[in-house]
Parts: C-alpha cells; sequence; structure tokens
C-alpha cells in the first residue's frame, strides 16, 4: 500500500471519471486495509497515516462493508429490518464529509467540494427531522412494508434477502450515490480551487430541490396530522375540508402534481450530483452513474410496493393514480393530469365522523381539474405511515 499513492495521476478533468485509471488500481487496498487498522488500532498516528495514505473511495467502500454485518445482527437480534433505514439520512452525509475531510487534510483544493458537503447537511437534516417526527427513532419501529414483503418468503429465504439487500445492498448504495463526491475531488487537483458558473447552478438545484422534498413533507404531515384530529374529535380542522379527510390520502398542494413529490425530489437530487461530476470532467457519461440508477431502481420498487397497499386500503388512489403522475407531474397538456379538490366550507364544529357513511366514487370533472368525491377511510395515505419509511 505505501508504494501506491493514495491518488492517481490525473492530466485531465476527463482523466478523474476513468474507472481504469481512478479505481481498478486502488481494488488491493481493499484487502490490505482491515489488518492495517487492526495493527495498529491504539496507535492514533499511525492510523492517521492509514487514513491519508489510503484512497478516499476505497475507505469509503470499506466502511460500508464494515456496516453490513452490524445491520444483519441487529436485525436479526431485534427482529426489526429497519436498521439501515434509521442511518438512510446520515450516511450519505458522512460519506461526503469523508472526502471532503480527506481533502483537506492531504491540501487539495476543496471550495467546491465544501459547497457540496454544505448541501448535505441540509439534506441530512431536513430527511433526519422528518424521520424523527414520524416516530423512525422510536424503540421497535420500523417500516411496514418489511412485514409484508416478509410474509412473501419463507424464513429462510427472508432471511437471505436480509443478507444480500437489506443489510448489504443498502448499505453499498447509500455509498454509491457518493461516488460523484470522489469524481469532484479528482477534479479539483486539475481545475483548482475554484467555483464556476456550473458549480453554482448545481449546487443551487440541489437545494431547490431540497426545498420541494421539505414542502411536500410539510404538505403530508399538515394533512396527515389533520386526519388524525377528525377521527378522534369529528371536527374538521381549520384549512381543511371533510371530503378530503374522508378519502384519507392527501391530493392538494405538490400531490396534486405528482403521486409522490418528495420521491420524485429525492431521486432527481442524486441524479443532478452525477451530472454535476459528469458536467466537472467533461464527460457525458461516467461509472458513478450506477449509484443513482440502482437508487432509482429501488425508489421505483418501494413506490410500486407503497401505492399497491394504498390502493387496497383507499377505494379512490386507483382514481388518483390515472390522474397524476407517479413522479414527474405533466407540464404541458390540457391540465388534467393534475388533481385538486377545492375547499368547500366547513367548521370546527362538524358532528361528523371519520366512519361516514360510504360514498360511491364518482369523477367530477369542472374547468380547472379533476375532483374526486369519495368514501371515508382510515390509516394514512400516499405511503405515508406514522414513522416509517425512511426513504420519504
Amino acid at each position: 500500500m505505501a508504494s501506491l499513492s493514495p491518488l492517481p495521476v490525473v492530466k485531465t478533468v476527463s482523466d478523474c471519471a476513468d474507472f481504469s485509471r481512478t479505481v481498478l488500481p486502488y481494488l488491493p487496498q481493499l484487502r490490505e486495509l482491515p489488518s492495517q487498522i487492526f495493527h495498529s488500532i491504539q496507535d492514533p498516528q499511525q492510523l492517521k497515516e492509514i487514513y491519508v495514505s489510503t484512497n478516499p473511495l476505497i475507505l469509503a467502500f470499506a466502511f460500508s462493508l464494515f456496516l453490513s454485518p452490524l445491520f444483519l445482527f441487529s436485525s436479526q437480534i431485534n427482529k426489526n429490518y429497519s436498521q439501515v433505514d434509521r442511518f438512510w439520512s446520515i450516511l450519505p452525509t458522512l460519506y461526503n464529509a469523508h472526502f471532503v475531510t480527506w481533502a483537506h487534510m492531504v491540501g487539495l483544493p476543496t471550495l467546491r467540494q465544501d459547497t457540496l458537503i454544505a448541501f448535505s447537511v441540509v439534506w441530512s437534516l431536513r430527511l433526519t427531522y422528518n424521520y424523527w417526527r414520524k416516530g423512525g427513532y422510536s424503540i421497535g419501529s420500523e417500516d411496514y412494508r418489511w412485514k409484508i414483503v416478509q410474509s412473501w418468503m419463507s424464513p429462510s429465504l427472508f432471511f437471505l434477502f436480509n443478507v444480500v439487500f437489506i443489510s448489504t445492498f443498502q448499505s453499498i448504495l447509500l455509498f454509491l450515490i457518493t461516488t460523484p463526491t470522489y469524481v469532484l475531488l479528482l477534479a479539483s487537483r486539475v481545475t483548482g480551487n475554484e467555483n464556476t458558473t456550473g458549480d453554482l447552478v448545481f449546487s443551487r438545484v440541489l437545494m431547490a430541490l431540497i426545498l420541494v422534498e421539505f414542502f411536500a413533507d410539510q404538505q403530508q404531515w399538515a394533512f396527515q396530522e389533520a386526519k388524525k384530529e377528525y377521527q378522534k374529535t369529528a371536527k374538521v380542522p381549520r384549512k381543511f375540508n371533510q371530503e378530503d379527510l374522508d378519502r384519507g390520502f392527501v391530493v392538494s398542494g405538490l400531490w396534486s402534481w405528482s403521486r409522490h413529490p418528495n420521491f420524485a425530489a429525492e431521486q432527481a437530487i442524486w441524479i443532478i450530483l452525477y451530472q454535476w461530476g459528469c458536467y466537472t470532467t467533461d464527460t457525458l457519461f461516467n461509472w458513478t452513474v450506477v449509484g443513482s440508477i440502482f437508487y432509482a431502481f429501488l425508489f421505483q420498487g418501494s413506490t410500486w410496493l407503497t401505492e399497491s397497499i394504498s390502493a387496497k386500503k383507499y377505494p379512490e388512489y386507483r382514481e388518483y393514480q390515472k390522474l397524476v403522475p407517479k413522479f414527474i407531474p405533466k407540464l404541458l397538456g390540457s391540465g388534467d393530469s393534475l388533481f385538486s379538490v377545492p375547499v368547500e366550507s366547513s367548521t370546527n364544529t362538524s358532528t361528523s365522523t371519520a366512519a361516514t357513511k360510504a360514498k360511491e366514487p364518482k369523477l367530477v370533472k369542472n374547468a380547472n381539474a379533476p375532483k374526486l368525491k369519495t368514501r371515508a377511510a382510515s390509516g394514512t395515505g400516499n405511503g405515508s405511515s406514522s414513522g416509517s419509511s425512511k426513504k420519504e
């Protein structure tokens, strides 16, 4: 390990995106790293030397592999399979912070990476807060979907699924989505310590997508809290109407444009980070796309499961699926893709209960957009649970 420089020799920005040049030569370090750490565990200075003399990508990858058996052991002991979920909002920023810290320690230009870590911290704060307020960090809290997946398999098959997918693949995935940061780190050696107009645009777009997630979270949270109050007191809270609450899932605000605006923005964030790496290295495509592709695949599967549950729980959800796109809004066209429900007059003294006699679904079109009149429903909607899905 000592004979190999921790970073590859790069002469152009496109070299920084070359997998054979920037990754393959360093894979042997992955095999040597555990024994080196073990023999130096009581020597902080030696550990620091190992840290700065090891390729930063290999260090991050090794850490994701180290976490996998810990997630597996914890999930099996507690019979709770949301162990990775609890770290979902933390690990990507931890990896990004590692890349930035490593660059500072070895004296690389870091202005671009410092901008990136600012975005990453805000991303973590938003997602961690939303997960916390939904009860995700409560003792025993678990994503309700794992129980459903578990019911599809025998115990031995689900254990294998836990080993391969839940504990290992997801841990590695949270590392993979941050690999464009490694490419940006390498590119700084060529471009120097500067933020270009492109860097500013990418960082602003990432912040804007976090805002979309924040407003989507807040709209979902406000609706679910209002629905809980309505079901408990039989009174319609201010700024809400009985028809919306009886339906059982939110269809207003951002949710009238996309059935999962938070999911859409979340996938876009890591695709944009990948594009940032492509832009900086003057490439149309590079190996770090693997992270954003598999992240999108994960959301496709997660959303399919979430919506299949919602469609069974809420009679009007299938109509909602027909009217509103899953992720990307239909910005062009007649406007029929919008799903809006005008607020009808109601008072807080309403004596109607959440168990009102069911009405048959009826699609009513108006000049602006489709409108559903629906039956009462209980529980949560749009895939939201009271403290489960880390990825929402």
